[in-house]
């Protein structure tokens, strides 16, 4: 995948110090659009429990101490800080290295998307167009500037940015990924669903694709694909709350009560909050008529 923290530039000694750290920021903007319970629609950094992160800070600490000026490394430990959730060292880090690289279109990628995890979008959205004026090839940095943008709602920015990484690098999951966010967004979702399709086919060994596509199934009434779209994404995520509780409403939709219960109960369990999930089995409880009102 195009990872929005990389190793590019990076001199040999960081790129081995910093490789195992960097599982990155991959996949912005993976979130569906009418998730019921998530408070954010791009991508995370999943905390690093294996002690590693904490190794490689040090030792790129080390390569700094010795090459002050090798702004590679401070883009690559940046990306170490980032992965922590530290992200004000990460994106002290990322402005140091821009200061020795104004050019680096990388610094400036990681830096937004550093902004972005830390909820200042202004500057985000800056960076991303910095990291694209110094780099006009850098599909990273359009896909995290068009998750910004569809977050903040301008689709037709969005849906430009995503066209044109996709031109630029084909094989992009998570470019289509993105852009049938957009669609679904604005209430395209056959058009989705071919953009879904695009990402699955590229990728697929991810979750996120088939939960946005079976919402976009649901919407088009096609429920029994709708489950097997959930079913593909909890089998490689079987935490998440919401392809559970999607899954059950395409059950509910189908008249499969038992199966639709099971699933609301499994996306509770995970998250009391799921409002789809409590809606549904309020509607279990209540009979069904309500859900076809």
């Amino acid at each position: 995948m195009n990872n929005v923290i990389g190793l590019s530039r990076v001199t040999p000694a960081a790129r081995v110090l910093g490789a195992t750290v960097l599982t990155a920021l991959a996949l912005a903007g993976c979130d569906t659009v009418s998730r019921a319970t998530a408070t954010r629609q791009f991508a995370v950094v999943e905390a690093d429990k294996s002690g590693a992160t904490e190794v490689n800070i040090a030792s790129l600490s080390d390569v700094i101490q010795r090459n002050p000026s090798d702004a590679a490394a401070y883009n690559t430990r940046g990306a170490a800080y980032a992965r922590a959730g530290n992200f004000d060292s990460a994106i002290t880090d990322f402005t140091k290295a821009i200061q020795l690289d104004p050019n680096s279109a990388s610094a400036y990628g990681n830096r937004a998307l550093a902004y972005r995890q830390s909820g200042r979008n202004d500057a985000a959205l800056q960076d991303f167009s910095k990291a694209i004026n110094a780099d006009p090839n850098y599909t990273a940095a359009y896909i995290g500037r068009a998750n910004l943008q569809r977050a903040q709602g301008n689709f037709e920015a969005a849906y430009s940015d995503l066209s044109l990484a996709i031109r630029l690098t084909p094989e992009s999951a998570e470019a289509y990924h993105a852009r049938g966010l957009v669609r679904q967004a604005q209430g395209q979702h056959r058009a989705a669903i071919g953009d879904f399709d695009a990402a699955i086919d590229r990728n697929p060994f991810v979750a996120a694709p088939y939960a946005a596509r079976g919402q976009s199934l649901i919407a088009t009434n096609q429920y029994d694909k709708a489950i097997e779209d959930y079913n593909a994404a909890l089998n490689v995520n079987n935490k998440d709350a919401d392809s559970w509780a999607y899954r059950g409403l395409a059950y509910e939709k189908t008249n499969r009560r038992q199966e639709a219960t099971e699933s609301y109960q499994r996306a509770i369990a995970i998250d009391q909050g799921n409002q789809v999930a409590k809606q549904g089995l309020g509607r279990m409880q209540g009979g069904m008529a309500s859900l076809f009102r």
